[in-house]
């Protein structure tokens, strides 16, 4: 009998010391939870300014013709404690903005989208940061200016890489017209990347578009030069490294198991209960206005799957994503990425030289507490481990670990043209951003 207590007890002790590890390993998975509502008293925060604050800064916005609509979601501390949707999908003021309508992410993909398949390929020692990014992608083998260029330095846009290439220069003539070697109306074996209603790609301008990336000029300078060129490659490359469909890859992984129903490319050709946001009239390729096809002309030349551009989602799946970064890779008690490599890419790279960016996130401007707001990027009371991403279309997300705050802005400024700057001007997201962090507690 004393034998088996004492087997028992060495038992317990073992078992209690490996959960100890493991604790110690993963601290924390263990107190993740999914996102749920809560009102702003859970944080301590006054409703009452938080309402009002956001209420004259978004209509403000509205009235100065920044966005004909915009929608707000905030989550402290794994509570959405504010989600509010403010105007109409257009100005003329027939359809309201819904808490559950798509947005085209624009480049607020990249972390949404190719970043993610990314950092697991890192996990999974499928990629190392340091190689040559000429290892993978070996179309940059034997090009001098490029061969050498290592993940890191790219993902960081520390490459020297140029910001864009407009690839519908290729395809438009000069008067106007789409050029039909390129372009269709009709789909066939040969043109059947659909880039909107009723016009579809040949499939041969993505080698194209891969070959004029390849022999794109490469600055000898190393400095800080926003390029989002290489987010052209990465779906091919994930297919290329996991033999599995890039939209496949990110749905098996990411947007299934963390109930992100609504987060896809080419919403238009899904059955989606989700009324969509227009972005632009456009004038150049579409000649109407874009719905449920994404605005990005790259993207769209791509058949609207890209890691540059393409993704639509919600404001409550793009929570979820940055709730699960912040949380360094775990959440709802499952872990998605490990908490180092995490770490890794939302880590300033190169501030030496003045570069802010982590590894394809977005970081606050260097010394940036320090700054009037006038200068700040994003709000001057933001977190330094702080991180997340803008959108041309509007769009922007941004998660505080340090805070436990995160922070979604949805719009369509570019409605009904891109020329509409306002968003930019009047500092819109940054101060309804900054509103969270300057609320007054409640009272005791």
């Amino acid at each position: 009998m004393k034998k088996l207590r004492f087997i028992l007890l060495a038992f317990f002790i073992s078992a209690s010391i490996a959960a100890q590890k493991h604790i110690e390993k993963e601290p924390s998975i263990l107190f993740t939870k999914e996102l749920s509502y809560a009102p702003p008293s859970a944080a301590n925060l006054d409703s009452t300014y938080l309402h009002t604050k956001v209420d004259n800064i978004i209509t403000n916005g509205i009235k100065k013709e920044a966005f004909p609509g915009a929608q707000i979601l905030v989550a402290k501390e794994g509570n959405i404690i504010f989600h509010k949707a403010y105007g109409f999908h257009t100005y003329d003021s027939l359809q309201p903005v819904g808490l559950n309508d798509l947005y085209d992410m624009a480049s607020v993909t990249k972390i949404v989208g190719a970043l993610p398949a990314l950092m697991k390929l890192v996990d999974q020692g499928r990629i190392d940061l340091d190689k040559p990014f000429s290892s993978y992608w070996t179309r940059w083998k034997g090009r001098k200016d490029k061969e050498n260029l290592t993940l890191r330095e790219i993902l960081a846009h520390q490459a020297g890489l140029v910001p864009y290439i407009v690839f519908l220069n290729k395809v438009i003539k000069k008067n106007g017209k789409v050029k039909k070697r390129y372009v269709r109306t009709r789909q066939s074996p040969r043109f059947n990347l659909q880039a909107y209603d009723g016009l579809f790609v040949n499939r041969r301008f993505q080698r194209k578009m891969f070959r004029i990336i390849d022999k794109s000029p490469v600055s000898s300078e190393k400095k800080y030069r926003y390029s989002g060129l290489t987010f052209l490659l990465y779906p091919q490359l994930v297919e290329k490294l996991t033999q599995v469909p890039y939209e496949t890859y990110l749905e098996r992984h990411f947007y299934e198991p963390l109930g992100m129903t609504t987060t896809g490319f080419r919403p238009k050709t899904k059955q989606l209960q989700n009324r969509i946001v227009p972005t632009e009239q456009d004038t150049l390729f579409r000649h109407s206005l874009t719905q449920g096809w994404v605005h990005d002309e790259n993207a769209s030349l791509l058949g609207g799957v890209s890691g540059n551009a393409g993704l639509f989602s919600t404001a409550t799946d793009l929570a979820k994503l940055m709730q699960l970064y912040m949380q360094y890779g775990a959440y709802g008690g499952q872990r998605y990425l490990s908490e180092a490599t995490v770490k890794e890419f939302i880590k300033v790279q190169y501030p030496e030289n003045e570069n802010r960016r982590g590894l394809g996130f977005d970081k606050p401007s260097l010394m940036n507490k320090d700054l009037p707001f006038s200068e700040a990027y994003p709000a001057p009371e933001v977190g330094a481990q702080s991180f997340g991403h803008s959108g041309f279309t509007g769009t922007f997300v941004w998660a505080d670990p340090e805070n436990q705050l995160v922070y979604v802005f949805l719009s369509n400024r570019v409605y009904p043209t891109r020329e509409r700057r306002n968003l930019y001007t009047l500092k819109i997201r940054e101060a309804v951003q900054q509103v969270f962090y300057q609320a007054p507690l409640m009272a005791e």
